[in-house]
């Protein structure tokens, strides 16, 4: 972990110098810059010591690298089709993916279909017919349905002018395209 670097990198955007570091945490200068080298591992309560005077929760401290906070550009999303519907995809996480789907009238998923996880979705533009099992509902702009998805499940666009949906997913492992 490069905990001292990241400790350094925010006491710099912070325009802390390690004299007012020493000061505020009764932690040496040495010993700081022991840190910051990642030349010794201070303890949770040193860390703790730190994170405070910073203002940074102690989490932030012990993340590591991959786990910080990702962001992508609206001009860098992946985009993707099926079945005639544009998928645009706007983030992952683990087992949590979010995606805008885009439906041109009269265009549906497919066949019903079913996979591991929990799905919302809010009907940003156009109206929808979303099916699960025995239950079915006419959706449009504005609401929003969820569902367990490992129940089969069916969405089409029944409006007359394209349909967009917001849609989210989470599943304990890790998604593989489901669209």
């Amino acid at each position: 972990m490069e905990i001292g670097a990241k400790i350094r990198a925010i006491r710099n955007r912070k325009k802390i110098t390690i004299a007012q570091m020493c000061e505020g945490t009764g932690l040496s200068k040495g010993f700081i810059s022991n840190i910051e080298n990642n030349n010794t591992s201070p303890s949770i309560t040193t860390l703790n010591t730190i994170a405070t005077f910073l203002k940074v929760p102690l989490s932030y401290l012990l993340l590591e690298k991959q786990q910080h906070m990702r962001v992508v550009r609206k001009g860098e999303r992946r985009t993707s089709s099926y079945n005639h519907l544009k998928i645009e995809h706007l983030a992952s996480k683990g087992g949590l993916r979010a995606m805008i789907v885009e439906i041109p009238p009269g265009a549906s998923i497919g066949e019903p279909h079913a996979h591991e996880g929990e799905e919302s979705h809010l009907v940003l533009q156009g109206k929808i017919f979303a099916e699960q099992g025995e239950d079915s509902f006419v959706v449009e702009e504005g609401d929003s349905f969820s569902w367990n998805a490992s129940v089969p499940h069916f969405v089409k666009n029944i409006g007359e002018d394209k349909a967009i949906i917001y849609i989210s997913i989470y599943s304990d492992t890790e998604l593989m395209d489901i669209l």
